[in-house]
């Protein structure tokens, strides 16, 4: 990102993305190793997953009539999916922390190695960690909704409501298109914040919400391209890979499946670099002017190096 802080405001999504496609080549060697250390780990078992359940969904599916074998595969799935979930959260945050922490020592001209990045990760995974939960807590409270209004969806069409029924469908299509994909930006970009100010939790999530004012119908289309991207490439996987076993014939599927895993990889390391653009772009927006030493300097608070306190209140207060 060479332009002036100023500037960051005018871009465009076109623009957005090939700043962030850009950023790698400043630093090629880091961006490899985040690449395939952490990001590649999470795009594998985020397709591979379905890969490794669907065997046991199917025997799930036609139940044993020994009840010890049935309470064994729920067992199993259980426990795959316990694993999984911890794995998917665990990598998830890695990758941000590892990717965000990066794009700031580059724009701050600080020195980028990935053993610098990697050693600051544990405190950042902290700050993420409590973040991500709030984010959870809210995402328990939109899944309720969502729940909720589908069952009314269901009791409306099986009593031939159609109007309850037309209302149920558009309020399960506004909270999936709209509400969704908003939370999704409200995690990503307070994920940021979470990284590059010293706040954290709830104290992020609202810095988000105000940083995305005059600027959600970017962070939506960016959100909602970025999730239908995955989800066309998760529904290839599962029709070619998945299913596809008697049609495609084991080397197709092979071939097929290792390239839609490097084009996962792909996606969600632009997905990254274009949440860190993202996030300058919104703070030029409302003219909160970066001050890059002190950034320079509160990023190394988190390598253990000495920051002044003069930092810390810059970082707090950056509006120009």
């Amino acid at each position: 990102m060479d332009l002036a802080p100023e500037e960051l405001q005018f871009l465009s999504i076109p623009d957005v993305l090939r700043e962030s496609i850009s950023i790698p080549k400043r630093s090629p060697k880091t961006f490899y190793l985040i690449t395939l250390a952490l990001i590649f780990p999470l795009s594998f078992a985020i397709l591979a997953h379905s890969l490794f359940t669907h065997p046991i969904l199917a025997q799930l599916g036609s139940p044993s009539e020994d009840p010890a074998q049935t309470r064994h595969e729920w067992a199993l799935l259980l426990t795959f999916q316990f694993f999984y979930l911890i794995f998917l959260f665990a990598f998830s945050l890695l990758s941000t922390a590892a990717v965000v922490f990066t794009v700031a020592s580059l724009y701050t001209s600080k020195p980028v190695s990935f053993s610098s990045t990697i050693s600051a990760i544990p405190k950042v995974f902290k700050r993420l960690f409590i973040t991500f939960s709030w984010v959870s807590l809210l995402m328990i409270v939109y899944n309720g909704l969502l729940i909720g209004f589908f069952v009314l969806f269901v009791i409306a069409v099986d009593n031939h409501d159609a109007l309850l029924s037309f209302f149920s469908f558009i309020v399960i299509l506004v909270l999936f298109l709209g509400v969704h994909v908003y939370i999704t930006a409200l995690w990503h970009l307070a994920s940021v914040v979470s990284v590059l100010e010293p706040i954290y939790g709830l104290a992020a999530m609202k810095k988000s919400y105000e940083l995305l004012k005059g600027r959600v119908k970017m962070a939506v289309i960016l959100v909602f391209g970025y999730l239908a991207i995955c989800a066309l490439i998760g529904g290839t996987f599962g029709s070619v890979v998945v299913h596809g076993g008697d049609k495609y014939g084991v080397l197709g599927r092979i071939v097929v499946g290792g390239f839609l895993v490097g084009v996962l990889v792909i996606v969600n390391l632009v997905g990254l670099l274009v949440q860190s653009v993202f996030y300058y772009v919104c703070k030029s927006y409302h003219h909160q002017g970066i001050d890059k030493s002190a950034l320079h300097d509160y990023l190394g608070g988190y390598l253990g190096e000495y920051v002044p306190l003069k930092s810390s209140v810059q970082m707090e207060n950056l509006d120009a």
